[in-house]
């Protein structure tokens, strides 16, 4: 068990056997005679060989690789899920306030029209020779104007976007 998980560590480390005999200060015969089973690392080689591959004394000396990988791709699985699932959160919790945003934006444009209405352009009774009414009476006309040109096309923008915003069961 020992032979064959050095083997497959190192490979999978993308280490030969000389550049793993290397950093272990040792001979490449020496690291061939272990994947052989000719021979065994003794206790402090053993530590050595785990730091050097970057792993446990325990999967060293047989516990199952193989296992070990399906549990690292669990492991993967598991947190790739989490992270979908926070996404897909981050996502709704947007759209929840693009589309409460879009409402609001709905009912200020109704208020503002209603206001107007209601209103009944007063800026027309105003004594435009005095000056503060006349500016102020030209700045009212003008978003008037503007508003009831523009608010049509975008309260029709709004309300298609609060339909693509809504859930979607």
């Amino acid at each position: 068990m020992l032979k064959e998980n050095i083997k497959s560590i190192r490979k999978s480390k993308g280490l030969s056997q000389e550049e793993l005999a290397i950093k272990l200060n040792v001979v490449r015969q020496t690291v061939s005679k272990w994947e052989q089973g000719l021979s065994v690392p003794d206790a402090e080689m053993l530590i050595s060989l785990s730091e050097v591959l970057e792993t446990p004394v325990s999967t060293l000396l047989g516990e199952n690789i193989a296992e070990s990988k399906v549990d690292d791709l669990k492991a993967i699985s598991e947190k790739l899920e989490i992270i979908n699932l926070q996404l897909s959160q981050r996502k709704n919790e947007k759209r929840k306030v693009v589309h409460w945003l879009l409402i609001s934006l709905c009912i200020i444009t109704i208020i503002i029209f209603i206001s107007l209405i209601l209103l009944n352009s007063p800026y027309f009774n105003w004594d435009y020779n005095k000056t503060e009414y006349a500016v102020l009476g030209v700045t009212f006309h003008s978003f008037e104007w503007l508003f009831i040109r523009i608010s049509p096309i975008i309260f029709i923008g709004l309300v298609v976007g609060i339909f693509l915003t809504r859930k979607k069961d």
